[in-house]
């Protein structure tokens, strides 16, 4: 069931975050309560539960309404965010550079400022932790003018990072090397992946976002010759707004991309579910027209012999773990370079 595939997510984003999930609830309703998000009786269930085992935190998988978390921590005396605030959080823990820092408190200001309205009191009441890491309290008990201010120097700081990358790639086109990102659901083992390709360490990780700063290695390839492939931040369902604008400057990397390497973890049960995740957000960035190749990983994780409705031709299984697959692989990204720089000559 989507919905309980959902909810598994949300688990394994809330442990990311380094929350200790004791339990999970799921309630289907034919409208959202305008005031609680869930109904009533669900939710003085859910604060009954709070008080009994003394939890501090509730996470909901949708997207609440300044007014509805007001309520909601109101009646369950305990901090409430939603999947975007947990995202976010998620985010910046993960950001190592000064670039991924400004990018997510960019987004961090802009989704906390419509929700400042009455949340003095519950600021000083909940204290730090998860949903509150990045700006912190003192930036967000600061007034609407001076947050604006802020979001205004973060939005310069980056727009000048997105010209000296602009500038970057100008150079690149100087010199013209094939670039392949790879792109794919978080936790798809990309990381890993472009390990195995480049032979180089970067941090891996099984929690979602391992990465967020793009990296990027040269490889060599039989008929393309020298290559760029970057590992690039991986995406989730329902990924924030805020956030996608904020790292639009790293985004557009994408957009450069002569191959798209959609890395795909086949093992999951949703990976199909997964892929038009993906999909979508790369629409949503105007990339669709880029030529992919369809890579899935965690072969190792499936039966023997494991079939796909896909056809042979149309992607490559690989273990980026045990290295399983990775000839192969090199061998379709340079198939599918040398046929783009043909179709260009032609």
């Amino acid at each position: 069931m989507e919905a309980v595939q959902h909810l598994d997510e949300l688990r394994e984003l809330a442990l990311s975050a380094g929350a200790e999930v004791r339990d999970s609830l799921l309630q289907f309703r034919p409208r959202l309560d305008p005031a609680y998000l869930i109904g009533r009786g669900k939710a003085q269930q859910i604060a009954q539960q709070v008080r009994d085992e003394k939890l501090d935190l509730v996470i909901f998988d949708e997207t609440l309404s300044p007014a509805q978390q007001r309520n909601l921590e109101a009646l369950l005396q305990c901090k409430v965010i939603d999947r975007t605030a947990l995202i976010l959080d998620i985010f910046a823990q993960r950001a190592r550079t000064r670039e991924g820092k400004l990018q997510v408190e960019l987004a961090q200001l802009n989704y906390l400022l419509p929700r400042l309205a009455g949340s003095g009191g519950a600021l000083s009441r909940l204290g730090g932790g998860i949903g509150t890491r990045g700006p912190g309290e003192t930036k967000l008990e600061m007034d609407r003018r001076r947050i604006r201010a802020r979001i205004a120097r973060i939005s310069a700081e980056i727009e000048k990072v997105r010209k000296h990358r602009q500038l970057h790639r100008a150079r690149r086109h100087g010199v013209p090397i094939p670039v392949v990102t790879m792109v794919g659901y978080t936790n798809a083992g990309k990381s890993t992946l472009f390990t195995a390709l480049t032979r180089s360490e970067t941090f891996q990780s099984d929690r979602m976002f391992a990465t967020l700063d793009p990296l990027v290695r040269r490889i060599h390839l039989p008929s393309s010759g020298d290559v760029l492939l970057t590992d690039t931040v991986g995406f989730v369902r329902k990924l924030p707004p805020d956030l996608v604008a904020a790292f639009r400057a790293t985004l557009e990397e994408i957009g450069e991309a002569d191959l798209l390497l959609h890395v795909v973890d086949r093992s999951q049960e949703s990976y199909r579910d997964q892929m038009r995740a993906v999909g979508e957000i790369i629409g949503e960035l105007g990339f669709q027209q880029i030529p992919t190749l369809l890579v899935f990983n965690k072969i190792d994780l499936l039966p023997a012999a494991f079939s796909d409705q896909e056809r042979k031709d149309e992607y490559v299984a690989v273990s980026a773990l045990q290295g399983t697959g990775l000839a192969q692989l090199r061998s379709a990204i340079d198939a599918k370079l040398k046929s783009q720089a043909l179709v260009r000559v032609m």
